[in-house]
């Protein structure tokens, strides 16, 4: 399958005029905000910070997806609020069957553009779910999971639902483990797990790069047999697993395609897409 190739950088960059006055000043005034304890790194862009934004920096991809065959795969999509409104029943037409949308970041920033794509996913038929972009040197695991949990990161068993997702990749602001020991960073992710799970009695997925996981956890934690995984790898193909999954539940693919944002892959048919939602 061909890739319809662009620049992602310079379709995103016009998005970044258009986001609302509120989510600017956000921003600038995260450092001012930041949780007692927390490090003297700030967040200061959140709005730049989406699934996959520092893979695209440190993992760019080939542009060419190697053809798999016999494997039955959904196609699906990742946004955050650099695609604004999206035309969501396009969306469907095209053939999307789910979606992830960025909710929160740390825990003082929520995506503007929220509610237009995750009601949005919803109305359509498309099962979506949203997901937390971790900075795990601002506050604890838990206190992300309760606040990303309060601003839209919740589950329901409506059959359209999936788990949240955490977001763990490189570090947009400095330290590529966010100043975090290997096992200070399991500790961090286990954290947000639990607290996520005592809320919602769903475990959440993880998204990360094999890469990452392996640099910034040293292959010490082992979250496979209660998270799935959504793989993050722009080369053809899902490649190497991160420690200990055997197989990804999502690929995402490429940065920039057919629908808006980030281009996913279910691994599996329809009914694993419901299997996921229903828990």
């Amino acid at each position: 399958m061909a890739l319809r190739k662009r620049s992602s950088q310079t379709a995103r960059k016009s998005r970044f005029a258009a986001l609302s006055a509120a989510t600017l000043l956000c921003g600038a005034l995260m450092a001012a905000a930041q949780p007692a304890g927390a490090s003297a790194d700030p967040v200061t862009h959140p709005e730049r910070d989406w699934l996959g934004s520092q893979v695209a920096k440190h993992e760019p991809g080939s542009g060419r997806m190697i053809v798999r065959p016999n494997v039955v795969q959904t196609p699906g999509l990742d946004v955050s609020g650099w695609q604004g409104n999206v035309n969501w029943a396009s969306v469907a037409a095209n053939g999307a069957r789910f979606a992830y949308v960025k909710a929160t970041e740390s825990t003082n920033y929520t995506n503007p553009y929220f509610s237009q794509q995750y009601t949005g996913a919803y109305n359509v038929g498309i099962v979506h779910g949203a997901y937390h972009f971790a900075t795990p040197n601002t506050s604890s695991g838990a206190a992300q999971a309760d606040y990303f949990v309060a601003h839209g990161g919740g589950w329901s068993k409506d059959g359209k639902t999936f788990p949240g997702m955490l977001d763990i990749e490189w570090n947009p602001y400095g330290a590529t483990c966010y100043g975090l020991s290997a096992a200070g960073m399991v500790n961090w992710i286990l954290s947000f797990s639990n607290e996520y799970h005592a809320k919602t009695s769903r475990w959440p997925v993880i998204y990360t790069a094999t890469s990452w996981w392996s640099q910034c956890t040293g292959n010490t934690g082992d979250f496979s047999s209660t998270n799935p995984l959504m793989l993050a790898n722009y080369n053809g193909s899902p490649g190497a697993m991160p420690y200990n999954w055997s197989f990804q539940t999502i690929w995402q693919y490429a940065d920039s395609g057919v629908f808006p944002g980030d281009q996913d892959y279910f691994n599996g048919d329809y009914s694993r897409v419901q299997a996921l939602a229903n828990g």
